[in-house]
């Protein structure tokens, strides 16, 4: 059975995880291990890890670092890229409380809100 890029990411992104993901969109910035930060934009985030856009190519394992608007960078690990987006899983899982208050801020009309 053949499924397009996106409905398979879709069935993937819920399985085996510790948490639910939530759809979203936050701007931030992603630094590999030995890189420079880039400018990104998640696309989805639960308390063990997230999605986001990167152009380059980054490696099952490789570690990277996240910083999104008013928290410090989060360590997470490659756990997958294709097609320019990449998945991770945060290496200390994110608090429920900061999680919470991300969602609070970023959920809503697909877009970000800047306060």
């Amino acid at each position: 059975m053949i499924h397009h890029t996106q409905d398979r990411y879709s069935l993937v992104a819920q399985e085996d995880r510790c948490a639910p993901r939530t759809k979203l969109t936050i701007p931030g910035q992603l630094r590999a291990s030995g890189g420079r930060a880039f400018q990104t934009v998640v696309h989805d985030l639960s308390i063990s890890g997230f999605s986001a856009a990167a152009l380059n190519r980054m490696h099952e394992g490789q570690l990277c670092w996240l910083t999104l608007p008013g928290l410090e960078s989060l360590q997470a690990q490659v756990v997958w890229w294709e097609n320019c987006m990449v998945g991770c899983a945060f290496s200390e899982l994110l608090s429920p409380i900061v999680h919470d208050s991300i969602l609070a801020r970023y959920s809503g009309e697909g877009a970000y809100r800047s306060y």
